[in-house]
């Protein structure tokens, strides 16, 4: 095990888990909500925890706490203290803000009729999928949810792809057979969202062990790839998330199990579903580290990302992330979002992690605002292009209905004649040519 997760993987003060009472923060003596994580007042750090005696509640700070804490005057040529240079601050903002403006213009165009279904929308969640995915090389796979287009975006595919997807056209990463909650692409190494909880794991745990068997059985040396699994809380109460640690840890595979625990299952409460709402605690007890982040926090995910990446890259074996984020709009976009407490709603609309990595950067003269409303433009600039494109785009013919549903590329079910074969006795035979 990487010194960088200590054998205590995360450590807080004693009853700061608000899994055993949780509802809106309490009100500080101003009148105003508290400023800390409702979900959760865990801190991290990485590298060995300091010795401590028993019973001792010294708390371990982030890394990105350990910056905002000491608060130092900062010139623009002092970077020595700072968590990320210009160019990744700005890659990371950039992908965010596309994210967020994408799934924004998502919820139009849903209204407008130009999508159908159902469709689960990302916002608030952009610091996990960025955090982790641009870390990512392209050879190394990423496999998300039904909750899925910002995990696409920010894996490469392209904006046009995955609106074209939605509207259900020819020009879609899937040629519009996959829509909203099953977003592919090979060339991207996303192998899907998935509708069903849970039916991710199983197949990136596949993903991960290939990886292992082309180093060390076939003897491919460079082959280093990672595979990164995304699933929600409600997941973590299936049989496949518990089977998969288990053979992960067993095998020392190359995954990173990420939970995006934004505290709801649709309606149904994260503290109602479980017995033990601390879902990274689940990883030490298949043998692996387990970490909790703040996932608001895309310099926080970030941190963690790099270590847990690093490990499965270098050998080490799989890692467990919970990151307590939240959506800030309902379970899908047919969803009133009734359930959820205002003042819930509320306190994680103040801690936009879009919001609060554009004040680190300007804080940290890491740019400049005319900089970031360059990126803003840009974003709005890529959208409209993508739903032009999606708009103009033509629907699939019919004669692809059954394409790609067996191994032959053209149809294996429709015979040349354009008859289904299943009606030809020498077919289900075994007899006819094919």
């Amino acid at each position: 095990m990487s010194a960088a997760f200590p054998s205590v993987h995360a450590v807080c003060r004693p009853g700061s888990f608000a899994g055993e009472k949780r509802g809106p923060p309490p009100a500080a003596a101003s009148g105003k909500l508290a400023s800390g994580f409702l979900g959760s007042a865990w801190k991290l750090r990485f590298g060995a925890l300091p010795a401590r005696r028993r019973g001792s509640s010294s708390v371990v700070v982030a890394v990105s706490d350990v910056v905002k804490e000491k608060k130092p005057k900062r010139s623009s040529s002092s970077s020595s203290d700072l968590l990320i240079t210009k160019e990744e601050g700005l890659e990371l903002y950039e992908d965010m803000v596309l994210g967020r403006t994408f799934e924004d213009m998502c919820a139009q165009m849903y209204y407008r009729g130009k999508m159908f279904g159902f469709v689960h929308l990302y916002n608030g969640q952009e610091a996990v999928s960025t955090g982790f995915i641009k870390l990512l090389k392209q050879e190394d796979c990423v496999l998300g949810h039904y909750r899925d287009h910002v995990h696409a975006l920010s894996k490469g595919v392209s904006a046009r792809a995955v609106m074209s997807e939605l509207f259900g056209k020819t020009t879609g990463c899937c040629r519009g057979q996959g829509g909203s909650m099953h977003m592919f692409s090979k060339e991207h190494n996303l192998l899907g969202g998935f509708a069903f909880i849970g039916e991710g794991i199983p197949i990136a745990t596949g993903a991960a062990f290939t990886s292992k068997y082309r180093r060390e059985v076939l003897k491919e040396a460079d082959c280093d790839h990672v595979t990164v699994a995304f699933f929600g809380d409600g997941t973590c109460n299936n049989g496949q998330f518990y089977e998969c640690l288990n053979m992960a840890a067993l095998w020392k595979l190359p995954i990173v199990f990420v939970v995006e625990n934004n505290l709801w299952a649709i309606g149904m409460s994260h503290l109602r579903a479980t017995s033990d709402p601390q879902i990274w605690k689940k990883g030490p007890a298949f043998g692996m580290p387990g970490v909790h982040v703040d996932g608001m926090d895309v310099l926080k995910v970030r941190e963690v990302a790099k270590e847990a990446i690093g490990r499965a890259r270098r050998g080490e074996g799989p890692t467990l992330v919970e990151c307590e984020t939240y959506r800030f709009r309902g379970h899908s976009l047919a969803d009133p979002d009734e359930l959820r407490d205002p003042a819930e709603k509320a306190h994680y609309a103040a801690r936009d992690p879009i919001v609060a990595l554009k004040k680190y950067i300007l804080e940290s003269n890491l740019a400049s605002e005319a900089e970031l409303k360059a990126i803003d433009k840009k974003i709005d600039e890529i959208i409209e292009d993508a739903v032009e494109f999606a708009d103009a785009s033509p629907i699939p013919p019919r004669s692809q209905l059954l394409e790609n549903v067996f191994a032959d590329p053209k149809g294996f079910g429709i015979g040349p004649d354009g008859r289904y074969r299943c009606e030809d006795p020498k077919f289900t035979e075994g007899t006819a040519h094919v």
